[in-house]
């Protein structure tokens, strides 16, 4: 039979190997940041949710086997794709 949790001491997620050290805070942020690059991302040439994260800012589409640089955590920053649409928008 499975092992069945209850809620408290399951805040933590993937951060929750850090113990009670660094402060919740961090711990939270570090959880969110890990929650989001080991998700599927959309890619850029096939639209498939099927990209990775192979190493940092280095990302794969298992599907078409396109490799790409883009950021640490996240394929496309925000930063990036403010910048993409403007360059979009001046080129109209």
């Amino acid at each position: 039979m499975a092992k069945k949790y209850t809620k408290k001491g399951r805040k933590s997620r993937s951060a929750g190997r850090f113990g009670v050290r660094y402060g919740r805070k961090s711990r939270k942020l570090i959880a969110d940041i890990e929650a989001q690059m080991h998700s599927k991302h959309k890619c850029p040439r096939c639209d498939r949710p099927s990209v990775s994260r192979v190493g940092t800012g280095i990302w794969k589409c298992s599907k078409c086997d396109l490799i790409f640089a883009g950021g640490t955590y996240l394929p496309q920053t925000p930063a990036g794709v403010t910048v993409k649409a403007s360059i979009k928008k001046v080129a109209e």
